[in-house]
């Protein structure tokens, strides 16, 4: 779970932004990149091999406020889409704080969903946590796009519980900081109740 730096008086949080392949993770963290303040803000980095890619940076977003004098720093994470890279996705959620699952919402995109939030939940298995007791949120992405599941739906197959969903298109910001935030304010809320 989270890290603290008593030097730099910070709350380091791990968010990680899950999902399969070409789904928007990566677009989301690019667009949020891009607006955040660069001030408050670490190099973006790209970790590339042939066929996979994550994407890393932090930010400090200082609307959150601090605990006991403690500002809260968020590390934001993509895992490699594909199922077969499953070894770098359990590797990255290590410490997560806080997960958003991104669906593509086109039809023909179903069933990739459907796997990667059963991947989801066996990698979180494996360390210790469920989606039901860490900071989660869903965003439906792409819903710019004609062939898209309608919303009930995908909340009957991907969101049985209820948790808060966002209808998102990454490409242009639509979605992306309403996610951001809610996954944000439910771990600083964790945070605040443990401290």
């Amino acid at each position: 779970m989270s890290f603290i730096n008593y030097s730099a008086r910070e709350i380091n949080c791990k968010v990680v932004y899950y999902g399969p392949g070409l789904c928007g993770k990566t677009t989301n963290l690019i667009h949020i990149y891009k607006k955040v303040n660069p001030d408050s803000k670490g190099k973006m980095i790209s970790l590339a091999t042939e066929s996979e890619r994550t994407l890393f940076f932090d930010f400090l977003p200082l609307a959150l406020g601090n605990i006991k004098g403690f500002k809260v720093r968020f590390h934001l994470y993509t895992v490699p889409g594909q199922i077969f890279y499953d070894a770098s996705r359990k590797l990255i959620l290590r410490g997560v704080d806080g997960v958003v699952f991104v669906a593509d919402s086109q039809v023909e995109r179903m069933e990739a969903n459907l796997e990667s939030m059963d991947n989801l939940r066996l990698n979180l298995k494996e360390h210790g946590y469920s989606l039901e007791n860490i900071p989660f949120a869903i965003q439906y992405n792409k819903r710019d796009l004609p062939n898209v599941v309608p919303i009930e739906e995908l909340n009957q197959a991907l969101n049985p519980k209820g948790v808060p969903f966002f209808e998102a298109a990454a490409a242009d910001g639509t979605g992306v900081f309403e996610t951001l935030k809610e996954v944000a304010k439910q771990v600083f809320m964790k945070l605040k109740q443990g401290s």
